[in-house]
């Protein structure tokens, strides 16, 4: 059988990176990991091609040469994801949609005109539909309120990426997150118990891209890498040796919760294995929010002594933030702006609060009757899909005004300098490594557009890279690189103001919906 496998388009977004990735001449910042194990999940004979829309867009012949069609999206993949469900239909081919968004809300997909539903973790419902196929049955949905055995989870199939379109490959050690935050759908999705693959499984994947001639960035994408802290630091303290052996191919960013600073142990075997960043879901400042929405473990010591303590030991922090929690006092974007600065974090991810289907939030307003929307996926240029405790034009006046704020060239470019300053070295010796072409091409770049061609950064630019090549060498790479990431700010903080005031002007001069029912 010839499988079509489509990843839909993502839109514009935080983490989209777009004008950074063309900085050094990359097209995506990740690749498809879902669907790519979806494929290895799938009979081997079968033949395999990806379309990664993010990376080309499909031919025609793509289109005739399938037999079926697999469609894999997460809700912020919604538009494209529709479309070609029924761009599937219009040429008469079969197709088959999963992940978290036709997971979280079937019926869009059903409506769109999905022949079959393969729902939760594919490890139990593909075997489900396989067998539906082999019956010749025309359609059907499938799922499992069971949870899967990880370490029965084969080797994604890597050999059909494009791999150079990428800036970064991705691997999965765990699903699952022990916390229970209000708003987040990892734990309605993947549960509560983080499952874990053993450390044989995660290398021997690892040693796949090696093999691949992979030798950049890897994103360990679990939800929460430190959800169970015992089989991580196992896995860890085999990882080290494999890196060592092989001169530290790759470098490792991952998602972990805040109280990895509780655990000194925990991040010295992380940065040792190679990892340099970590993202962490703050949310707010606000302790009373952290504790209506339920993220207990945020406030278990100071937030700025924790990011802080991250920081100092290498580990490079990338932070959420949210602004739109119920009770919320007015201000909280000023407070997080504060925050942000204080902590001298640069890349700080904001957006308005959205319910998703299926989570506490999402139950408790709709007992309430505040739901307005499914809402977007968390996208940084949407309105709040649900009442707001407190004035939506407030909000989002604060947001876009934080937003603005965050992301001043000058202001930002010295955030990245005190952080950088701030960000402590791997222990021990690290094979020199000369920076690849498309890496010294944006490096160029970045100088040429913040150490001369914007006036307000210019001076700061080249004052503050002189400064860290005095007091600290190893801070260089870390402040260029979020340097560069500045280039993707400054763009997207006006298109999230054009797009949220244009959202409140429509608000305004139409009647409001009625709320979901």
């Amino acid at each position: 059988m010839n499988v079509l496998l489509f990843s839909p388009i993502f839109p514009k977004t935080f983490w989209s990176f777009e004008r950074v990735l063309k900085l050094v001449g990359r097209q995506v910042l990740l690749p498809p990991l879902g669907l790519i194990t979806v494929a290895a999940l799938l009979p081997q004979e079968w033949q395999f091609r990806l379309v990664d829309r993010n990376v080309s867009p499909g031919t025609e012949a793509d289109w005739q040469w399938a037999d079926l069609v697999i469609i894999s999206a997460m809700m912020v993949q919604k538009e494209d994801f529709l479309h070609l469900i029924r761009e599937s239909q219009r040429r008469g081919k079969k197709v088959a949609v999963g992940g978290p968004y036709p997971t979280s809300i079937p019926q869009d997909a059903l409506d769109a005109g999905a022949d079959y539903l393969v729902l939760d973790e594919g490890e139990l419902t593909i075997p489900m539909f396989l067998e539906a196929l082999a019956q010749g049955d025309p359609c059907g949905i499938y799922r499992s309120p069971e949870k899967p055995d990880v370490t029965q989870t084969p080797i994604p199939r890597y050999d059909l990426l494009q791999l150079s379109a990428y800036d970064s490959m991705s691997v999965q050690f765990s699903r699952g997150c022990p916390f229970q935050c209000e708003f987040c759908d990892i734990i309605v999705l993947y549960g509560r118990k983080p499952r874990t693959k053993t450390p044989a499984q995660l290398l021997a994947e690892l040693q796949t891209l090696y093999d691949l001639g992979w030798n950049r960035s890897v994103f360990v994408v679990d939800d929460n890498f430190i959800g169970n802290q015992r089989q991580v630091k196992r896995l860890l303290r085999e990882l080290i040796p494999w890196m060592q052996a092989r001169g530290y191919p790759f470098s490792f960013i991952t998602e972990a919760s805040v109280n990895l600073a509780e655990d000194e142990e925990l991040m010295e075997l992380m940065v040792e294995a190679g990892f340099n960043s970590v993202f962490l879901g703050i949310e707010t400042p606000d302790e009373e929010s952290l504790t209506l929405t339920q993220k207990f473990q945020n406030n278990r010591k100071p937030l700025v002594e924790s990011c802080r303590c991250i920081t100092r030991m290498g580990l490079r922090v990338l932070a959420g933030f949210i602004i739109g929690f119920d009770g919320e006092k007015p201000g909280a974007g000023e407070r997080i702006v504060r925050f942000v600065e204080e902590t001298g974090i640069p890349d700080a991810m904001f957006s308005m609060l959205q319910a998703l289907p299926g989570t506490a939030l999402w139950s408790r307003l709709e007992k309430e009757g505040r739901l307005r929307s499914e809402g977007t996926g968390m996208n940084q240029s949407t309105l709040m899909n649900f009442e707001p405790t407190r004035p939506l034009e407030q909000i989002a006046e604060e947001y876009m005004q934080a937003f603005w704020d965050l992301y001043e060239p000058a202001l930002f470019l010295k955030r990245c300098y005190r952080y950088a300053l701030e960000l402590g070295s791997p222990k021990g010796k690290r094979p020199f490594k000369l920076p690849k072409w498309p890496e010294v091409q944006g490096l160029v770049r970045v100088a040429w557009l913040q150490g001369i061609q914007r006036a307000e950064t210019r001076a700061l630019f080249w004052r503050q890279l002189w400064d860290l090549w005095r007091k600290n060498p190893a801070g260089l790479v870390p402040y260029l690189t979020v340097c560069a990431h500045g280039e993707h700010f400054f763009e997207f903080r006006q298109e999230v103001r054009q797009q949220i005031e244009s959202q409140l002007a429509q608000i305004s001069s139409v009647p409001q919906p009625l709320p979901v029912a």
